[in-house]
């Protein structure tokens, strides 16, 4: 099966983007299933029910969220009506919303696994040791199916030992959240596809998303300021993914960038 996972969405432009692309990405890739990270999708931070329902129209069939998973407030109480919206699995107990989620596609049975990097990021419990028991409840089902992991993490020495560790137990580790899309992917010697980050989808100008003024202010002047969504030009970053939902394991990966 094919598995399109688009990097994450920041603000209107990147859901207008979504909105444009999308159907033929997923025409062109003969995409069976399609993921995104959306904890950008407000405005830059955060993600509502309105948007959700939105992103999911556009023809998104899973979407993963990160460390701004709560920055909209509402979504504490609305996220459990989303079925296929989930938040890093390794945040605290108190969280509401589930951290994975399993799939009953007619190409296969799929595990998608949302985790929170630790360096250089807000507290979260061991990304590692949850991988560990949600792959370890997966794997009692003996079923065979494909796991998918959305590592949300700051560091790449994370993100790249996430992707060794998990090597031949999973399908694909995307990492996201830095915003630019790294070309280190590949398909490790057990057979997982690898990414330290998918990219963004969002305004191709300004500061990761962000308009350049208000970036610089913080950097050069080192003053507050607040961030506004730069304008202009925007472009989609994802990967489309290959892999065997009967041996579980990837067998290409390549990138997409699309600029408008």
């Amino acid at each position: 099966m094919r598995i399109l996972f688009i990097g994450d969405l920041v603000g209107t432009p990147g859901r207008q983007m979504l909105k444009d692309m999308l159907p033929d990405l997923k025409k062109r890739y003969e995409i069976d299933l399609c993921l995104a990270n959306v904890e950008n999708a407000a405005a830059g931070m955060g993600l509502t029910a309105r948007l959700a329902e939105e992103i999911q129209s556009c023809g998104v069939d899973v979407m993963t969220l990160g460390n701004h998973s709560w920055a909209r407030a509402e979504l504490l109480q609305s996220i459990s009506r989303f079925d296929r919206l989930i938040r890093p699995a390794n945040g605290p107990a108190s969280w509401p919303g589930q951290g994975h989620l399993v799939l009953n596609h007619p190409a296969g049975r799929i595990l998608v696994i949302n985790l929170l990097g630790r360096v250089f990021m807000d507290p979260a419990d061991d990304p590692f040791a949850c991988a560990d028991k949600i792959l370890c409840g997966w794997k009692k089902d003996d079923e065979p199916g494909l796991a998918l992991v959305d590592f949300h993490a700051e560091a790449t020495s994370e993100k790249v030992a996430m992707g060794r560790y998990l090597n031949g137990r999973v399908a694909l580790v995307a990492g996201t959240h830095t915003h630019v899309q790294t070309a280190d992917e590949h398909i490790m010697d057990q057979g997982t596809a690898y990414i330290t980050d998918v990219g963004m989808t969002g305004p191709a100008n300004g500061v990761l998303g962000m308009e350049t003024e208000s970036s610089l202010r913080r950097f050069v002047s080192q003053l507050p300021t607040r961030y506004v969504i730069a304008q202009g030009e925007a472009a989609l970053s994802a990967i489309v993914v290959t892999a065997d939902p009967v041996c579980g394991r990837a067998s290409h990966i390549e990138r997409v960038r699309i600029e408008a």
